[in-house]
């Protein structure tokens, strides 16, 4: 059972896990679940992706009831009315704490052409660890809060790991060894990403909504762990 955080009869919002895909594609011909077949069954009648996350990435993921719903949405999402907020934990601490990554990224295909990419990021806690890593007798970590302004292919995976602050669990942009490190020292074997917060306008009635998604037990217990705290709705906009 998908946990469900908002449903009415143009809209579902659903906390995706991680791991799981979306839906069939060349990208995870491996797998045999997905997300959009199990919604299906759970709740009955056609859906419709609104928009996609990376099988790796957990939190809210929107599904419309119909194809004029999911065209309606599709439309904030292209035209950037859609705020994003996601959770990272990434390897070192960024400098500056609060910054923009301009860069530009190409799609699905590395060779295809790039397009404008933007990533805001805010620093929100750090930890260091006494594990020895390589040279280093301690290991940097950070949480940071990621809202990227444009919605390329696994952008805010690509800009992290381009201003060499990887994602955590990411075995395409990250970091092996550090991945590693988690799964050996914290039983952690997920992409430590979580799309948190999403605000936009409800399709049919055009009122403001914003949907959360909370974190599962791996990364909520990662947070413990490290005496972590995750910012208030109005702290995490400013």
């Amino acid at each position: 059972m998908l946990e469900i955080l908002y449903q009415d009869d143009a809209l579902i919002a659903v906390n995706k896990p991680a791991g799981l895909a979306v839906h069939r594609s060349k990208m995870v011909s491996n797998a045999d679940t997905f997300l959009i077949d199990i919604l299906r069954e759970q709740v009955g009648g056609t859906v419709y992706l609104a928009h996609r996350l990376d099988r790796a990435t957990s939190g809210v993921l929107l599904i419309a009831r119909s194809t004029e719903v999911a065209a309606a949405l599709g439309e904030q999402f292209m035209g950037r009315d859609v705020h994003k907020q996601y959770l990272a934990v990434v390897r070192g601490w960024p400098e500056p704490a609060e910054g923009v990554v301009d860069y530009p990224l190409p799609g699905s295909r590395e060779t295809g052409p790039r397009r404008d990419a933007r990533t805001d990021y805010r620093r929100l806690a750090t930890v260091e660890v006494p594990i020895a890593l390589g040279r280093y007798p301690q290991q940097r970590y950070a949480l940071v809060l990621a809202e990227p302004e444009t919605g390329r292919f696994r952008q805010i995976r690509k800009h992290m790991a381009h201003i060499h602050h990887p994602v955590i669990g990411d075995c395409q942009h990250g970091r092996s060894d550090h991945n590693r490190l988690y799964k050996q020292y914290f039983s952690c074997h997920r992409m430590l990403l979580h799309a948190w917060r999403l605000q936009l306008r409800h399709p049919l009635e055009d009122r403001p909504m914003q949907l959360q998604a909370p974190l599962d037990s791996a990364y909520a217990g990662l947070l413990e762990r490290f005496g972590w705290s995750l910012p208030d709705a109005e702290n995490a906009q400013e």
